[in-house]
């Protein structure tokens, strides 16, 4: 009769509470490098430690590996999924603009654990991204419910609604914004998008009082010239855009507009000095006269029939 060897294979009690050791003193340090530095060590005793793989890759995502992090969260998925490596993977998705491998992770995270809240207002962004503005308006809304004072759900929801053209709904939602966080933010939010639907009075308003609250928001600067100026306010217009070209030299699209107010205020020097400087800034070689140079620049998607309008009369002085 054969006989049955058994073998087994002990990993000894010191290596496995050395590992555990490493990790303990890892979360006591604040430096993500020293941190890996004993997880690493932790994993050479035990390479199936979750606790080590977990946190390095908390780690790996704080120093912005994100492809690292994702090695890690997926050795732990594999081994043991749980709802929060999915959703730390996703993360870490998310930030290198995997919105699809994102949307994913924050799903199955929600399907282990419907408790994990951040994991709504995640997927509501992936969703946006991903142009499903319908789904992320729902799950902006679910994260409201549990916490009716989020002012980041309230924002994203009101961009999403805009996406949708319920603008009813979008200004429910900024005005909700102004009313938990009076800030120059959210008054700057709510004029963009009074601008992008010709409430041009409106948000000359809301980037007034951006401005009164924080002058140093300089692009309130450059949307209160446009709205200024699409009023028929060149002056003003004028003095907003300079202040905006005074912060950054490099806006094109503030020295184009201030070319166009300067025409209308008949000082066509000025006009000829800021159409060309914008060009020059688009294209340092002025290889071309062609407007394609402005392409995907503010007043050519926002206002094409005034820069198609524009262009050629400042091409013409």
């Amino acid at each position: 009769m054969k006989k049955i060897l058994l073998v087994f294979v002990f990993i000894p009690l010191f290596s496995i509470g050395q590992a555990t050791k490493f990790v303990r003193q890892a979360l006591r340090l604040t430096d993500p490098e020293d941190q890996i530095e004993l997880l690493n060590q932790a994993l050479e005793i035990d390479s199936k430690h979750l606790d080590a793989l977990f946190y390095r890759g908390i780690a790996k995502y704080n120093l912005e590996d994100y492809d690292g992090a994702i090695l890690d969260f997926t050795k732990i998925i594999f081994y043991e999924p749980d709802a929060d490596s999915y959703y730390n993977r996703g993360n870490c998705k998310f930030n290198l603009m995997d919105y699809e491998g994102a949307l994913l992770d924050y799903q199955e995270a929600l399907e282990l654990d419907p408790d994990l809240i951040g994991a709504y207002f995640n997927l509501g962004n992936a969703k946006f991204y991903l142009g499903d503005f319908k789904g992320a308006v729902e799950n902006f809304s679910k994260m409201i419910r549990f916490f009716p004072n989020d002012y980041k759900s309230y924002s994203q929801r009101a961009l999403a609604h805009m996406e949708l053209k319920n603008y009813k709904e979008a200004f429910k939602d900024f005005g909700a914004c102004v009313l938990l966080r009076p800030d120059s933010e959210s008054y700057y939010n709510r004029g963009f998008a009074l601008l992008e639907i010709n409430y041009y009075k409106e948000a000359k308003d809301d980037f007034l009082k951006a401005i009164e609250l924080n002058p140093d928001n300089t692009p309130a600067f450059f949307y209160l010239g446009v709205s200024h100026f699409l009023l028929g306010e060149f002056q003003q217009s004028i003095n907003s855009l300079t202040y905006a070209t005074n912060k950054d030299q490099m806006d094109y699209d503030a020295h184009f507009g201030l070319a166009m107010a300067y025409y209308h205020i008949n000082d066509l020097e000025k006009a000829k000095a800021k159409f060309e400087r914008a060009k020059k800034i688009l294209d340092p070689t002025l290889s071309t006269n062609s407007p394609s140079i402005f392409k995907d620049t503010y007043w050519e998607v926002n206002e094409k029939q005034l820069f198609t309008d524009m262009y050629k009369i400042l091409s013409e002085i």
